[in-house]
């Protein structure tokens, strides 16, 4: 989310960093809707100070017992709340507007992202390893079939398409990859663990940018609110209205208090049902742990992991990786997240990826690291690094990482901030997020690059621990 006092102070520079990501200027407009939205603050707030100075005229006339000036004091003050609300719809109006607006503009990229039009313009970084020169070598889906251990036919049949059953070795060989990296960035990574919710509501989606824009990338779950929730909702609402009818002014006729105070006829606007939201990734809950809260320097940076299944909709990916376990609408992944300083947040981009590429290190796998190019990078991101493991099968590089800094985007649509010893002021957190891994493509890149000959797969000496000590998966006829 964008400051729009920013954008008023830096129209140029934010213009320029939308030009970078391929976008029309937009600041003229912007600060357009801002100047609309405070025309009708600046009307309310006249409208309500003349309103409240009548209110007390009226009772000096009438203890002067000035009965015509009396009324035609109150003459004025009815008018004018007959205007209040319609000013009050305009300011809400103008507000959702520009938010709206802010709302649906991707983060300005740092300085030194490269800039390019799509994945073309990326930029290598470093690699890893040196890609095995394996005969024949065959992808893993063919790999998991031949082993038997890995059927897609039987989850399409449950399902439908983007998901798959895994079965004995593979099914443990999954299970040892989320464990093996959950133990590594918990116990040499300094990441705090962490069992998330994961169904979360439009405000967690909102925080950290899937929502509104990637709405239709989501899976949503409705939930049915029962009548006594229902009930206790309307209640609240009707005690709020009762207490803002006290701290008023105005004079409330009696019709007016008895709508605004009759839970049952408030009954009728709290909906039935709730939509939740399938997390995308863990990201969205561990980076709406700080949501709405002022933590102090001393707590940062925080550092949160968990081992989780994901949910994508893929929606913009019709036709691609049809086959496989590489785009699938359920998965597992440990997510790393970040809550850090201004000042900290460019090393702890570093640092994350380093605790990143260390999972692929360790599983001895070879890839390359990516500086991602101004027209390929996420919605939320102002920098990002993308890991690319290498695919046997593929003979190509396929990426099982990325590995974001935000800035203080998400933090602003979370309000979540910080404050430093002796500043009276908090300001907002920087957060990042990466994958550390992905645990589906992981698996595969196990199995193109440890396959043997024979159909068996090689265990790496990094999850032996974890399988029980078995070395190879083999078919079991």
């Amino acid at each position: 989310m964008h400051d729009i006092r920013f954008i008023r102070d830096n129209p140029q520079r934010f213009d320029q960093g939308l030009g970078k990501r391929g976008l029309e200027p937009l600041s003229a407009q912007l600060i357009a809707l801002d100047d609309r939205r405070k025309r009708a603050i600046s009307s309310l707030q006249a409208a309500t100070e003349s309103r409240n100075a009548l209110s007390k005229e009226i009772g000096q006339a009438k203890a002067k017992k000035d009965e015509a000036r009396a009324q035609e004091l109150m003459a004025q003050v009815s008018a004018l709340k007959e205007s209040i609300p319609q000013l009050e719809q305009e300011e809400h109006a103008a507000e959702k507007e520009l938010h709206d607006a802010l709302a649906a503009i991707p983060n300005l990229p740092k300085d030194d992202v490269p800039l390019g039009a799509d994945e073309h313009g990326n930029v290598e970084r470093h690699r890893f390893g040196n890609p095995r020169n394996l005969a024949a070598a065959k992808q893993h889906f063919e790999i998991g079939e031949d082993l038997r251990m890995m059927d897609f036919e039987t989850a399409a049949k449950m399902s439908g398409s983007r998901f798959v059953v895994l079965k004995k070795g593979l099914a443990r060989l999954e299970r040892a990859l989320g464990q093996f990296m959950i133990d590594l960035h918990t116990n040499e990574h300094g990441y705090t663990e962490i069992s998330p919710p994961l169904l979360v509501r439009d405000d967690a989606m909102f925080g950290t940018a899937q929502l509104p824009k990637f709405a239709d990338d989501q899976f949503a779950a409705s939930k049915q609110i029962s009548e006594a929730e229902r009930m206790i909702a309307a209640t609240r609402v009707a005690r709020s209205n009762f207490l803002e009818m006290l701290q008023s002014s105005d004079k409330v006729d009696a019709k007016e208090a008895l709508e605004r105070t009759n839970v049952l006829e408030l009954l009728t606007g709290i909906p039935e049902f709730e939509k939740l939201w399938l997390i995308p990734t863990a990201e969205v809950p561990l980076t709406n742990l700080v949501r709405e809260s002022i933590l102090t320097d001393e707590e940062l940076p925080l550092r949160f992991t968990a081992l989780t299944p994901s949910f994508r909709a893929e929606a913009g990916s019709a036709g691609r990786d049809t086959r496989g376990m590489i785009r699938q609408h359920q998965f597992t992944k440990c997510e790393l997240v970040s809550i850090t300083t201004p000042e900290t947040s460019a090393a702890e981009h570093e640092r994350m990826l380093e605790s990143a590429e260390n999972v692929l290190k360790k599983l001895d796998l070879p890839f390359r690291t990516m500086t991602l190019c101004t027209g390929d990078m996420g919605f939320a991101s102002i920098k990002t690094y993308d890991i690319e493991v290498w695919l046997p099968g593929q003979g190509m590089y396929r990426e099982i990482s990325s590995c974001s800094v935000c800035g203080d985007f998400q933090a602003r649509r979370m309000n979540a901030r910080y404050r430093a010893a002796g500043d009276k002021s908090p300001r907002f957190v920087h957060t990042l997020n990466g994958s550390g891994l992905a645990v589906g493509r992981t698996l595969v890149a196990v199995l193109e690059n440890y396959q043997n000959e024979d159909g068996s797969v090689t265990i790496p000496s990094a999850l032996q621990s974890y399988m029980g000590g078995i070395t190879r998966i083999e078919r079991q006829d």
